[in-house]
């Protein structure tokens, strides 16, 4: 056979071998390569790193473009560099690749455009090199410098560099502290810059190589002292080791211990000594007169009527030391009574005060700081229930028992509140005009357990004054809706209960949602329900007592105003507030028709409720002859004994059923 012919028959093998070569070749790199066609950028060769870099293998990836190949996100992303490498651009460029399995690697991508030999461009070649460690190690150089360049420039902390305690340099904070320039310091000993009285201290720390954090005060370049903290580290060298301190100003941090310690002891908006100041000083003085074998006295000080600055600021103690009898305490207190019944200006305004003062005594009435008080305090509460502006001696005898009876009230109160220990009891009221029953006011009573049933008046006080007005008043509101349903269930009162609100619950509760609540919950209709209020929730001028009010005749509930006249003499609210009864206080009715001034109140409160298209309801009636005054006046409902004094359900229910006019 010709060698020509060998020679062709060889060409395809050896076309075969180089190609064979050129992949192991492209393949054992670490760089990824492809190499991709104009015009539309199809992909001719891929090594088998580019190929499965891009999720293909390399005989799938041929004939791909550009975008096809490596997805629609990378394709946007690096589009600008493509199109600039089919311009015949070599283009060079960094970017970070976020793996499948989310790690992120950063790569340097090169486009190599590729011509022919009239420099035609006939692709381009693409070669990818995984620069992750490289760019990671740069990165980490860049920030360090940033953060040491950063650190520099804006700590406020000062930094000293010493060899056996002579300066070498220092930082920029080190001349903001110290106001010398940084020539002024270099070459002198870092202790001459710290007070004398702990140059010993900071000469120690130095000689045993601590490295703990230590307090010092320096000197500033004016004299004022500086108090700092200081922390130092050696640094080890081959020739001699050399110290870094670190100082920082805790001038701030001093000042607000100083200031934490002073609040602890005084009054933060007065700036007087405090409860823990009095006891801190009171111990002193107690342990003074045990040495003594002496005497010593508490006055504790209330400002009479002045509810809200005692409530704010507390009430004032006096505390006095070598007592040689209670006649001692008493001059005193009686002092004390006199200058503060003086005329005081506050703002222009003349005001005066009455003090009520108690007394107890080192050692008769107790030997500790928190006895003193107790009883101190006990016998400022006798002075105030003794007629005010006066002072009370503590005496066991009358004053533990009112405490601990207050104490037995308040328990058996709460339990009484846990158990629902009450019950309703109902008073009916008529129509004047023709007896007929127009609703019934609903009464709460205590099931005490020693007493019996307890009325209104011996607990509704104090549940509001020791914060348990809430939930009775919230038990009474809702029995009394379910107790009328189901007498209205029965066919028996298609009328109205009316439950009496404390102005502590109509201020502090959201009245209408609750009530709406109720009457949801029980099926009771709005009209039959009515609330009965004190004066004393009207006289107060607030945006929040009308919404309220408003919102109760929007839910279609009545409101009266209980023992009208009783309370305040300005009655401009009855045209402010929407309002539907007055009633007429017993006091006014209880003497008439035979008190002349009684008669004259209750004639003019009827006629003013006419002229204002308010009912009027007279409490407390008793007799006939009241029954038929109230008649004449023209007076709308009655309650009281003369027709039936309040029933519990039972009886009330007996009442319904014998033929009650409704």
């Amino acid at each position: 056979m010709p060698d020509s012919t060998i020679n062709a028959a060889n060409a395809p093998r050896q076309e075969e071998s180089s190609d064979s070569l050129l992949r192991l070749i492209a393949d054992s790199v670490p760089a990824l390569m492809a190499y991709f066609d104009l015009p539309e950028m199809r992909c001719r060769f891929a090594n088998q790193g580019y190929a499965a870099y891009n999720g293909h293998s390399t005989e799938s990836i041929l004939d791909l473009t550009v975008q096809e190949a490596i997805g629609d996100k990378a394709w946007y992303a690096i589009q600008p560099y493509v199109e600039r490498s089919m311009r015949g651009e070599h283009v060079k460029y960094t970017r970070e690749q976020t793996l499948p399995n989310g790690e992120s690697r950063m790569i340097e991508v090169n486009l190599i455009p590729h011509f022919d030999g009239r420099a035609r461009q006939l692709g381009s070649f693409v070669l990818i090199t995984d620069i992750t460690e490289r760019w990671r190690a740069e990165r980490t150089v860049r920030q360090s410098e940033e953060r040491m360049r950063k650190f520099t420039e804006a700590t406020d902390e000062a930094i000293v560099f010493h060899r056996d305690g002579i300066i070498t340099d220092g930082n920029d904070a080190l001349t903001r502290l110290t106001g010398f320039a940084l020539h002024e310091v270099i070459g002198l000993s870092i202790f001459n810059f710290i007070s004398p009285e702990w140059r010993s201290v900071a000469l120690d720390y130095t000689r045993s190589g601590r490295e703990d954090p230590y307090e010092v005060t320096i000197r500033h370049k004016d004299g004022h002292a500086i108090p700092v903290e200081v922390v130092g580290k050696t640094m080890p060298e081959q020739h001699a080791d050399y110290r870094i301190v670190v100082v920082r100003d805790i001038t701030a941090r001093k000042q607000a211990q100083e200031r934490e310690a002073f609040i602890a002891l005084h009054d933060a908006l007065t700036q007087l000594p405090n409860r823990h100041f009095l006891m801190e000083q009171l111990s002193q003085v107690l342990s003074l007169a045990r040495r003594r074998q002496g005497r010593a006295a508490v006055l504790f000080v209330n400002l009479d009527h002045f509810k809200t600055v005692n409530d704010s600021l507390g009430h004032h103690v006096v505390v006095l030391t070598d007592v040689q009898s209670p006649d001692d305490a008493a001059m005193v207190a009686d002092k004390l009574l006199a200058s503060m019944h003086d005329v005081f200006t506050v703002d222009q305004l003349p005001l005066t005060m009455s003090p009520s003062i108690g007394i107890s005594i080192y050692p008769e009435d107790g030997d500790t700081s928190d006895a003193l008080l107790r009883c101190a305090d006990a016998a400022m509460q006798h002075a105030k229930s003794s007629g005010r502006g006066n002072r009370q001696f503590y005496r066991s005898d009358i004053m533990d028992g009112s405490a601990m009876e207050v104490l037995q009230q308040e328990r058996l109160l709460r339990e009484a509140i846990a158990s629902n220990a009450f019950v309703l009891h109902y008073q009916p009221q008529l129509r004047l005009a023709d007896g007929t029953l127009q609703g019934f006011e609903a009464l709460v009573r205590w099931r005490h357990p020693e007493r019996g049933l307890v009325g209104p008046d011996e607990f509704i006080g104090f549940s509001e004054s020791r914060g348990l007005i809430t939930p009775i008043g919230r038990w009474v509101m809702r029995e009394a809706c379910r107790q009328l349903k189901a007498w209205q269930d029965a066919g028996l009162a298609m009328v109205p209960v009316a439950v009496n609100l404390s102005a502590i619950e109509f201020r502090q509760r959201d009245v209408a949602a609750e009530i709406a609540a109720v009457l949801h919950d029980t099926g009771l209709a709005p009209q039959y329900l009515e609330i009965e209020l004190t004066e004393s929730v009207l006289m107060h001028q607030t945006g929040q007592v009308l919404d309220t009010l408003n919102a109760l005749k929007s839910l279609g509930v009545g409101v009266s105003i209980d023992d009208f006249g009783t309370g305040y003499s300005s009655l401009a609210y009855l045209k402010r507030y929407p309002i539907d009864k007055l009633k007429i206080d017993r006091s006014f009715v209880m003497d008439t028709p035979g008190n002349a001034d009684d008669v004259a109140i209750v004639t003019a409160i009827i006629q003013m409720g006419r002229s204002l298209q308010l009912k009027t309801v007279a409490e407390g009636v008793e007799t006939q002859a009241q029954i038929d005054l109230l008649a004449g006046l023209g007076c709308d409902l009655m309650q009281g004994f003369a027709l039936s004094e309040p029933m519990d359900v039972p009886s009330a229910e007996r009442w319904l059923r014998g033929g009650a006019k409704a």
